[in-house]
């Protein structure tokens, strides 16, 4: 992380604050080699013919792919990873991920509280795919600057 970034620092971080939202792409190529990076090889997740053979509409995108997806946008506002003290969400709709023109993930997120005092941020993600919510109870806790 380069030194000039500047990070969200206390007294300039309100309640309501918006952080620009981002757009995650994924599509078969980025699932397979996310398979092969995190261990998570089910076929599910890369095998069209499998996922529908187990009920899904087709192949679906890593629940953690989709958690790390959305924490990107936390942590570009944070100045950097380091600063996200902690993140947690709950899967409430998977991503399909189809052969042709794969899948978008949209993510926005404002402030939700502040903490002065311990200098930190709760910063609360709204992750959808098709305008449907793919992750629900999103939040991550932020170290803010001090000035």
């Amino acid at each position: 992380m380069s030194d000039n970034v500047v990070r969200p620092s206390v007294g300039a971080v309100a309640v309501g604050d918006e952080i620009e939202p981002m757009s995650v792409h994924v599509d078969r190529a980025r699932l397979v080699e996310y398979a092969a990076a995190s261990g998570d090889r089910n076929p599910i997740h890369w095998d069209e013919r499998f996922a529908t053979s187990v009920g899904l509409p087709d192949v679906i995108a890593h629940g953690m792919f989709t958690m790390g997806a959305a924490g990107e946008l936390v942590s570009r506002w944070a100045g950097g990873a380091q600063y996200v003290r902690s993140y947690s969400s709950r899967f409430s709709k998977p991503v399909v991920v189809p052969h042709e023109g794969g899948a978008d993930i949209e993510v926005a997120g404002h402030v939700k509280q502040v903490d002065e005092e311990a200098g930190e941020a709760v910063v609360e993600l709204t992750v959808t795919h098709g305008g449907a919510k793919v992750l629900t109870k999103a939040l991550a806790t932020v170290a803010l600057a001090r000035a």
